[in-house]
């Protein structure tokens, strides 16, 4: 259930001159601790690109203002060799969508000026020109390969909404639904489809746009995660080939069937690439040459978290080969090599996520990284490599990798001054063997100046998705540097289902919840416990999303491990959420059916282990956490929960946040949430003098 968030842009029609001036978050730093308001002082890395001589990286970093609950995003350039970064713009707006053109001239996306719009200005901030006036917000464009085409997307209302039907109820705020997917993680359908429009572009001017989905009621990229990343063109910049769900209403709930579509420029005509596979298909790359197009694709229909397939199709003679058969990891990133004979990709093994290279006639994938940190992208820098990565420790830089021996050197800065007042926590990887005789990784964090010699409060952090991967991330909220910079320990086990270990170990969790992977979790923290430096007194349990699931299930099943827990937006009662959530085809295919199904065992027996069929077993002190946006599992989840411990005795406190969806993203709200984090943990797992 969780994914990662896409880049785009924050609509607004204010005018700049009026708003108060931003300035960054500042704080200090005592005594070398990272704190949650050290936290939200960090810049963070959103997009790079490279120059197409290798030379030059461009990169966006955005900051927050705390007292004026406002974010901001400026444009860097320095050498892809390490050195000075210049700071190009200063809109103290959105900026995104960073490209290069042939001769080194920027082109990127910005609000500052009201709407999203592409701009252009050389590399050293110099001639800035507005190149677009799209109606609306541009929220992604890609240029063609000879630059003389652009596509971009936008927002099209496509179907009709009440104040439509009805214009003398211009102001009525009723919503009029005939069928399902009338809402989609955080945002009701208000009738509008984002569509790809391609234009000229000529002496930095975009022409007269045409929708080359025309009267479609569909998407792409897909809603709400995908981006640029799912619409590419091809080598000569005569089509377009892009990631679209060509389904509505009950359908689309209840599929995962994305295909590859291919628009051609002189004939105006479209064609499905990918139709014979039933699952996900999505993220087109074409060779340099021309000769080939790749792109990510799941087998089965329905499953989200499948495993991710890259495939390859020759346009020479239109076949189509599985290039990762022999790798049992999920490829992400795709970056043809420049002479079109392999690709590069990342993918999460063992609980890290390295770069990979895979030539077209190579059986399996060589790695070109090792270490523990996960890279979450990959691109071409003359005879190097750039990447984006962070670890648990360390939040998102740029990295130089060589081609030659795969050596990391780090060339942005962000954070450096910052981080290097703070004294960081270590992190360790554990080893167990699991109830079923298996091996079981945990990942083990500890404060800041850890002494064998005393004991520690230990958080057992459950992992989200429930397919997901719990490798070396860096969260912002769910950050385990500052979880362990207040003194606790945290055990982070890759139980039963999350991702990087296999499909088969993914596989095992769907229609099993509350099962196998419960085991996994509850050994890890018994082992961990038996630990002198671990006071087994004071162990909490703490996640979101599928992990809240995992704490409001341990609630009642835990046997008195426990003195503490926190869920965030987490299920509470399954067969609700079947009925509630809002893509169908998660729940359809997690617990294997329905619940008026009588006859289906498996969905019978996977609806049997929710969380309210425990209650009676509740007896500690659990916070609740919500979004009211949240439509993936929805707030009144949140809410049955609290009311439940409370009818029950229980302490507890309910955290909403009525303007916040699965996540916490404001950064007032997202302080909040630490500060009232670590009050409740506190309370219970530390001793009077530590409080």
């Amino acid at each position: 259930m969780l994914a990662a968030t896409a880049c785009r842009p924050q609509k607004t029609t204010e005018n700049m001159e009026q708003e108060p001036t931003l300035k960054k978050t500042e704080v200090v730093i005592a005594d070398g601790k990272f704190t949650p308001e050290a936290l939200w002082a960090l810049g963070r890395l959103g997009e790079y690109a490279v120059s197409p001589d290798g030379k030059t990286l461009a990169y966006t970093a955005t900051w927050y203002d705390m007292e004026q609950n406002k974010g901001w995003t400026d444009l860097f350039v320095m050498p892809v060799s390490g050195g000075q970064a210049q700071q190009l713009t200063h809109f103290f707006k959105q900026c995104y969508n960073v490209v290069w053109e042939a001769d080194g001239t920027l082109l990127f996306v910005s609000n500052h000026e009201g709407s999203a719009q592409i701009y252009r200005m050389q590399a050293d901030g110099s001639n800035l020109q507005k190149c677009s006036n799209v109606e609306g917000d541009v929220e992604g464009f890609k240029l063609s390969p000879k630059g003389d085409m652009v596509l971009y997307t936008k927002s099209v209302k496509m179907i009709p909404q009440a104040s439509d039907r009805y214009p003398d109820l211009d102001k009525t705020t009723g919503k009029i639904y005939d069928d399902l997917m009338y809402r989609h993680w955080d945002s009701w359908d208000e009738g509008e489809r984002s569509h790809i429009f391609v234009a000229s572009f000529a002496g930095g001017t975009v022409g007269a746009g045409t929708d080359i989905m025309d009267g479609e009621p569909f998407d792409s990229p897909l809603k709400p995660f995908g981006g640029m990343e799912e619409i590419a063109w091809n080598a000569d910049g005569s089509a377009i080939a892009y990631t679209c769900l060509k389904l509505q209403g009950k359908e689309a709930a209840f599929s995962t069937n994305s295909d590859v579509y291919l628009y051609t420029l002189d004939t105006k005509q479209t064609v499905n690439l990918t139709a014979p596979n039933p699952g996900y298909d999505r993220c087109p790359t074409y060779s340099p040459d021309g000769q080939y197009m790749a792109w990510l694709s799941m087998p089965r229909a329905g499953f989200e978290a499948d495993k991710e397939r890259l495939m390859l199709l020759s346009l020479k003679d239109g076949q189509i080969r599985h290039l990762t058969e022999n790798f049992d990891y999920n490829p992400s990133g795709l970056c043809w090599r420049a002479d079109s004979k392999a690709l590069y990709f990342t993918a999460g093994v063992k609980g890290t996520t390295q770069i990979y290279s895979l030539g077209l006639e190579e059986a399996a994938p060589t790695a070109l990284t090792s270490g523990v940190h996960d890279y979450h992208s990959v691109a071409l820098a003359g005879e190097e490599l750039v990447g984006d990565r962070v670890s648990m420790l360390s939040p998102a830089e740029v990295y130089r990798i060589s081609l030659a021996d795969g050596a990391q050197q780090k060339i942005t800065e962000i954070n450096d001054a910052l981080l290097a007042k703070v004294n960081m926590p270590t992190v360790r990887e554990l080893y167990m063997t699991a109830t079923d005789g298996k091996p079981l990784q945990s990942w083990l964090i500890l404060p800041p100046n850890f002494d064998s010699a005393k004991q520690y409060p230990c958080l057992l952090f459950c992992e989200g998705g429930p397919q997901s991967p719990l490798t070396q991330f860096w969260s912002y909220r769910w950050n385990f540097a500052v979880m362990a910079s207040q003194g606790y320990i945290i055990l982070a086990p890759n139980r039963r289902g999350t991702t990087t270990f296999g499909q088969e170990w993914t596989d095992a969790i769907s229609k099993d919840h509350g099962g196998q992977e419960m085991r996994d979790l509850l050994l890890a923290v018994d082992n961990v416990a038996k630990e002198p430096w671990v006071d087994a007194n004071r162990l909490g349990a703490v996640g979101a999303s599928y992990g809240g699931y995992t704490v409001n299930w341990l609630a009642g099943n835990h046997n008195k491990r426990f003195k503490a827990f926190i869920s965030h937006c987490g299920i509470f009662h399954s067969e609700m959420e079947y009925y509630t959530t809002e893509e169908m085809f998660f729940d359809e295919w997690e617990m294997g059916g329905a619940p008026w199904d009588k006859a289906n065992r498996v969905a019978q027996a996977s609806f049997s282990h929710s969380p309210h069929e425990y209650v009676a077993n509740w007896d500690t002190p659990i916070m609740i956490i919500h979004g009211g946006r949240d439509f993936r599992i929805p707030y009144t989840q949140g809410m049955a929960a609290f009311d439940a411990a409370r009818m029950r005795g229980v302490e507890a406190r309910f955290l909403f946040f009525p303007d916040e969806s699965h996540w916490v993203l404001k950064p007032q709200n997202g302080l909040l949430w630490q500060r009232e984090f670590f009050r409740w943990l506190d309370t219970y797992l530390k001793p009077p003098a530590d409080k």
